[in-house]
């Protein structure tokens, strides 16, 4: 019974993401700031912080109950703690029109998404051992690199793998979630069903 709650837990978690995990298109913001002559900078760095403290919120919270889940049947997995800290979107997007915070956010959703997959790549691997996981490539060094040598016009680049990285990152970590669900509710007794 017990296992049963925890299991309508997890799923109710994964509903969550339909609103964490938000897919933002970088066309439409990018136009949308070019007719606004910049104005749209402003919820656009809102809402791209916002959806990545609420993801990393969410996904905690799923760690935490699917981690006690097997631990209760018997598999104990150890993955280290989630230090990443949370952004103040609010603040974050009221900086922007100091050009240097543009920089400063988008290099923290960089780094933070890149901690946060490796560590969850580890988690995965240890539920799913002969699973592929795609890990996104965002090359932070490249986009600041990019960005220095085109004195800033790089940004739009690094804004647009920024986005990329994101939205690809939730599409993949979703299919997880399905494939973790499956196997709490006894679909998948072994991995050649997942």
């Amino acid at each position: 019974m017990f296992m049963m709650e925890e299991i309508e837990k997890v799923k109710e978690n994964i509903l969550k993401r339909e609103t964490t995990d938000r897919i933002m298109w970088f066309s439409m913001w990018f136009l949308l700031s070019i007719i606004t002559f910049g104005l749209a900078l402003f919820p656009m760095f809102y809402f791209l912080v916002k959806r990545r403290n609420s993801h990393f919120l969410r996904q905690r919270e799923f760690e935490k109950m699917v981690l006690s889940i097997l631990k209760d049947k018997g598999l104990k997995i150890q993955v280290e703690p989630d230090n990443i800290p949370e952004r103040n979107a609010l603040l974050w997007a009221l900086a922007i029109p100091l050009l240097f915070p543009v920089f400063v956010v988008l290099y923290y959703l960089s780094e933070d998404l890149i901690v946060h997959e490796k560590r969850q790549i580890f988690l995965f691997n240890s539920i799913f051992p002969r699973g592929r996981f795609v890990e996104q490539k965002l090359n932070l060094k490249f986009c600041m690199a990019i960005t220095l040598v085109t004195l800033g016009v790089g940004v739009i680049y690094w804004l647009y793998k920024v986005f990329n990285a994101y939205n690809n990152h939730f599409k993949e970590q979703w299919k997880v979630e399905d494939k973790i669900i499956q196997i709490l509710d006894g679909e998948c007794l072994n991995e050649h069903k997942c």
